[in-house]
């Protein structure tokens, strides 16, 4: 779908990359390895990125650091989009809206690493109904065409593991208010 709208492989690579999960920051090289593309094409898409004010970027030592430029206008539209194509807006409404007594909801692997899979990861905190989570995530799966993969802990498991369970990378999905 979304390659209908962007041509560019390596652009809807990065825009995943960046946009999904504004707290994903990678230099040329670290891209280069994980995309498997050149870096000549990849750098060509930064420079468009960061030209258009989409990406910003610093030097650290000799790496120029790439994010998401979260003030843009545009970001939020594209995280929207984002969050469509990869199903994590239907995920929201099928499933974490419907629990009720969920704190916190992480997205982790390589989806939450901005990279493109049809695997969905999540950890689930709070009190939940886990025979009520298992149907609801089947229904989410027929209806988003994706595998969900699944783990909850109790808040108080959670805040014991914390450290052990996400990391910087990971995108807290959903936070109850």
């Amino acid at each position: 779908m979304l390659d209908a709208l962007i041509t560019s492989k390596t652009r809807i690579k990065l825009l995943l990359k960046f946009f999904l999960n504004s707290n994903n920051r990678d230099y040329l090289r670290g891209l280069e390895s994980e995309f498997g593309d050149s870096s000549n094409s990849i750098r060509q898409e930064l420079n468009k990125l960061e030209t258009a004010g989409l990406l910003e970027s610093n030097n650290e030592g000799n790496k120029k650091i790439f994010n998401a430029n979260t003030k843009h206008p545009l970001f939020p539209e594209i995280n929207s989009i984002l969050m469509k194509f990869t199903g994590l807006d239907q995920l929201i409404i099928h499933v974490i809206d419907r629990l009720g007594d969920v704190n916190e909801v992480y997205l982790i692997g390589d989806l939450g690493r901005g990279v493109e899979s049809e695997l969905i990861d999540l950890v689930f905190v709070g009190n939940i109904d886990r025979d009520y989570l298992n149907q609801l995530i089947l229904k989410a799966e027929k209806h988003i065409k994706k595998k969900i993969r699944y783990v909850y802990y109790s808040l108080e498991e959670f805040s014991n593991k914390k450290d052990k369970i996400v990391s910087e990378h990971d995108l807290l999905l959903w936070k109850a208010n």
